[in-house]
């Protein structure tokens, strides 16, 4: 029941107010929790409503009285309500207490409704009116008074508890957690192993049984954010009213059991708590600017840091609409639980995304199918199961499969000639089997080390990629197989070279003189020693062999190739690429010793029996000739530096002028070579820019000795940032045009993305600077969607022309463009890095794609990985900042473009089944270039995916 003094402003004024009971009935009825009941079940109300939960004992029901003068707006009395007094009589005979109960009640109503007195200090309602008139006089707007602003507030408030449906509130129980697989670890267990670890840590870290404020991040797991976890502590310390710097055990225990809470309720008062440092139950900007200050930092985005300011008003700017200059919880609430109304309200200013918001990745992505395998166990075999797996074995293989059986079926005959060729000869009495066990190595050996050079021929693969040889024989795996081969030489060198040393050798050297007569016209009167038979022609040749390629073999290995091997000084140049380089140009020698091994073979005299140059002739002679090609084509692709980048995650960005009649497609790539830092080192790098495009584009990252080598050049010598004191990778530079370094371009060569074009839709998957390959095909996409356009545009303006000038000009137009037409309907493109910073490299493709397709040919799904995953409380406001920044400005906060950025890593499963949902009967090439981990993963999705839907999905991966 409300009364106002007589002596009030007007009937506007009078009708604002009303009962404090109306007001919680309509906060209960509002609501989707239970009606409060009595002890015998009964329902209870006040005023005409339904009570709140608050006030759930029937003995606390109270009537506020309110007075509102021209100053102010005060309670005046609080007493017992007769729903208190009806209750019962023991209720009855405890109506001595109520006066402490009124207070306890009186303290919550004022908790409830704060701004009946507010400590900040407010302008009297006189100075309102007065402050409104002057704006009425003058023309502009009237200011809202509080107390409309307040009723504006309350009105939002009911609207957004009735708005809150059941659905959004168990999406809201799966985020905003303080305890996640990134702070317990990938293998969490139940609570209380949890809670054995943390006091495990707090064994180690406290002194004197006190754990300090800074170390209760480690102690609890949030080691790379500690400065988020202490901002929990203060938020729990504020609210036991202490300002604790030490606590003990039992303290933490409480502290864990509030921040492990299951309650979504009680983990967002806990995040309220984190930015109301004043305890007022309110939020101002500055506050919520801290709180994004610190949410950046846990996640390691200095960019945000700088624009916190920005984004806290962008964020009061949506919450409090009445400008009241604070937001309460219940709004930071409804804006958790309205987080795909803001995603799906951005997603039409990024039609590049248009589908990316719509996945849900609070899962993490990567700890999908790891939960999925802890909630199902394995099953058990079945012959069905065990036939599907054979055909989708079959189906994704075959190409190798054949290749693979035609050559050890090759290998094998050639063998077992040899062995039976031997073993009726009469030198096997005297050697025994070791002589045909050596023979027949030696022959594999021979067709190994022709077919060696076929995978390395990069011209003729390039070529066979064009035509229909690509339909039958796996040129992807073109690296794999010439490993293959190399394994199968080094099994045939300790068989032919260890039976000779240990077997063949020692009983030649022994054998009575009735048996070496069997094999005198082959090594002379005189019976050979062991060490002549080493020192001989035969025997030098072969050992320098190898030894020459044990060191090739040996620093080709990955270890040694990607600097895997740590060496002391000097020996540690043995390691990386350029060693293994330069070693790799040893086997020339070993060529030519295998030449002079081949001729002075032991037990051969006739020369047509001499077959080592029948096998390695036509290989060696291709290979040479690819090499002077490159030598020739290298002098003539001379290129002129453009322009040299700088980027971050020390990546260095090339534009050269295009030599004349350079051709090449999307997902091939060049070798370059700069002369001033070696005339012999050539080295890849994928082509970023697009066929149709007047220059050549690379981009490097400065990983290795000749990458930095070259970064140093360009840095030191010719490279001037635009800011001084900023870091010079931080910026742009353009070079000058004096004493420019040369650079040689070879290529291009083929690659898996350059085929890009015989699949309905393309998934490109790209890690970090494994993007590259992809960059190319988007912007041939690009072009395509652009050439569309134009000649759409072109059709609208000649059919207002003569019409047999029109079909003339569009079959002229669409002929000299047949070539350039496929099939490609549609590609989704999934970048997975780890630093922020990285989305500068591309960011004007991206921008590019949301501006020119307007038809969502092409999805980008952008994804950091360094940044924890949207459930987590770190990343929570971050988010939210992410989608209201995305629906006003249409940018993304963390790459700057017009394609967001999720956090942590997507859910490929879920992706492939919605591609497969989404493109039913289609044909999608999956083309990935990166870590071979994820390699294994998207290979057997491909597989499962094709064999359970009727979309076909075929997988490709590049080799970097």
């Amino acid at each position: 029941m409300g009364r106002t003094p007589s002596s009030g402003g007007g009937n506007n004024r009078k009708s604002r107010h009303r009962r404090i009971a109306d007001i919680l009935a309509e906060d209960e009825e509002s609501s989707d929790e239970s009606v409060v009941q009595g002890c015998g079940g009964d329902r209870y109300s006040g005023g005409g409503g339904m009570l709140p939960v608050f006030l759930n004992d029937q003995s606390d029901l109270v009537e506020v009285m309110l007075e509102l003068d021209e100053e102010s707006m005060v309670v005046r009395s609080v007493t017992p309500t007769s729903a208190a007094a009806m209750e019962t009589p023991f209720a009855a005979r405890e109506s001595s207490g109520s006066l402490s109960q009124c207070s306890s009640t009186a303290s919550r109503i004022r908790r409830k409704f704060s701004w009946l007195l507010s400590p900040t200090p407010r302008r009297t309602l006189a100075e309102m009116l007065a402050a409104e008139e002057a704006a009425s006089a003058a023309g502009s707007s009237p200011l809202p008074p509080p107390a409309a602003a307040i009723s504006s507030r309350e009105s939002r408030r009911i609207r957004a508890r009735l708005e809150r449906t059941r659905s959004g509130a168990q999406r809201a129980l799966k985020g905003l957690r303080f305890i996640s697989r990134t702070t317990v670890g990938a293998a969490a267990g139940d609570a209380g192993e949890l809670w054995r670890r943390v006091e495990a840590r707090f064994a180690a870290l406290a002194e004197d049984g006190l754990l300090s404020r800074e170390d209760f991040g480690e102690c609890i797991g949030m080691v790379d954010s500690k400065e988020f976890a202490v901002g929990i502590f203060d938020a729990l310390a504020r609210r036991r009213r202490q300002n604790l710097e030490r606590v003990t055990k039992e303290e933490l225990h409480d502290f864990w059991l509030q921040i492990s809470d299951q309650s979504f309720d009680a983990r967002l008062q806990i995040f309220f708590d984190m930015a109301d440092t004043n305890v007022d139950g309110r939020i101002t900007r500055q506050e919520v600017q801290e709180l994004i200050i610190l949410s950046a930092s846990a996640n390691k985005l200095a960019k945000l840091q700088e624009q916190a300011e920005e984004y806290a008003a962008l964020i009061m700017e949506e919450l409090d609409p009445e400008n009241l200059g604070y937001i309460e919880l219940w709004q930071l609430e409804a804006l958790l639980l309205q987080r795909d109304t803001y995603m799906n309200y951005s997603r039409p200013l990024s039609s590049a995304s248009a589908a990316a918001w719509s996945q849900n990745i609070t899962a993490g992505g990567a700890s999908g199918p790891k939960q999925q395998h802890q909630r199902q166990r394995r099953p058990r075999f079945s012959i069905r199961r065990a036939a599907d797996r054979l055909q989708m074995a079959a189906r994704e293989n075959w190409q190798r499969a054949w290749v693979v059986a035609v050559w050890m079926i090759t290998m094998a005959a050639l063998f077992a000639w040899k062995f039976a060729q031997y073993r009726h000869r009469s030198a096997f009495r005297v050697m025994g089997y070791c002589l045909p066990v050596a023979k027949g190595a030696a022959e594999t050996l021979k067709l190994n080390m022709a077919l060696v050079l076929f995978p390395v021929c990069r011209n003729t693969l390039t070529w066979l990629r064009s035509t229909r040889a690509r339909l039958f024989v796996p040129f992807d795996d073109n690296i794999t197989f010439h490993k293959m081969i190399a394994t199968a030489i080094v099994i045939g060198i300790l068989l032919h070279a260890g039976n000779h040393l240990a077997c063949d050798f020692p009983r030649l050297t022994n054998a009575s003189p009735a048996h070496y007569q069997l094999v005198e016209r082959y090594f002379g009167r005189v019976r050979p020693t062991y060490g002549s038979l080493v020192v001989g022609v035969e025997g030098l040749t072969g050992i320098a062999m190898v030894v020459l390629m044990s060191v090739s073999f040996t620093l080709a290995t990955h270890r040694f190739r990607k600097n895997g091997v740590r060496l002391p000084f000097p020996l540690n140049r043995l390691t990386g690429f350029n060693a293994f380089w330069y070693s790799h140009h040893l086997l020339a020698l070993v060529y030519l010793l295998l030449l002079l091994h081949g001729y002075f073979v032991y037990l051969i005299h006739r020369w047509y029996q001499r077959t080592t140059w029948m096998y390695i002739c036509v290989p060696l002679l291709l290979y040479v000739g690819e090499r002077n090609l490159r030598a020739f084509r290298s002098q003539a692709y001379s290129v002129k530096i453009l322009k040299v980048s700088l980027l971050p995650g020390n990546v260095l960005t090339v534009t050269m002028s295009k030599p004349h009649g350079f051709r090449y497609r999307s997902g091939q790539y060049i070798f370059l070579q700069c002369p001033a830092i070696s005339p012999f080192e050539w080295h890849p790098f994928s082509i970023t820019s697009a066929p149709g495009d007047d220059y050549l584009s690379v981009h490097i990252r400065t990983s290795g000795d000749w990458t930095q080598e070259l970064k140093r050049i360009f840095v030191e010598k010719y490279f001037t940032p635009h800011l001084v004191g900023k870091a010079t990778f931080d910026g742009l530079g353009l070079l000058g045009q004096k004493s420019l370094p040369r650079l040689f371009v070879d290529g291009p060569y083929g690659a898996p993305a350059q085929d890009f074009r015989n699949y309905d839709v393309l998934l490109l998957v790209g890690l970090g600077i494994g993007a590259t390959p992809f960059i190319s095909i988007l912007r041939d996409l690009l072009n395509n969607i652009k050439l569309a356009d134009e000649l759409m545009d072109l059709a609208m303006e000649t059919s207002r022309s003569d019409v047999s000038s029109t079909s003339y000009s569009l079959s002229t137009s669409s002929s000299s463009n047949r070539k350039r037409s496929y099939r490609t309907s549609s590609a989704h493109f999934y970048w997975v890095t780890r630093e922020a910073g990285s989305f500068e490299w591309f960011k004007g493709v991206m921008n590019d794609v949301a501006d020119m397709d307007k038809k969502g040919v092409i999805e980008m799904h952008n994804y950091l990985t360094s940044v924890y995953e949207e459930r987590d409380a770190r990343t929570t406001l971050l988010s939210m900042v992410q989608a209201l920044n995305h629906a006003k400005h249409g940018v993304d906060i963390v790459s700057g473009t017009r394609v967001r950025t999720h956090f942590a890593r997507p859910n490929w499963k879920e992706v492939f089944t919605k591609l497969a949902s989404k493109h039913p009967d289609a044909t999608v090439g999956v083309f990935y270039c990166g870590a071979p981990t994820l390699a294994k993963e998207l290979r057997n999705l491909s597989l499962e995916m094709s064999h359970r839907t009727s979309t076909r999905f075929h997988f490709h991966k590049e080799h970097f």
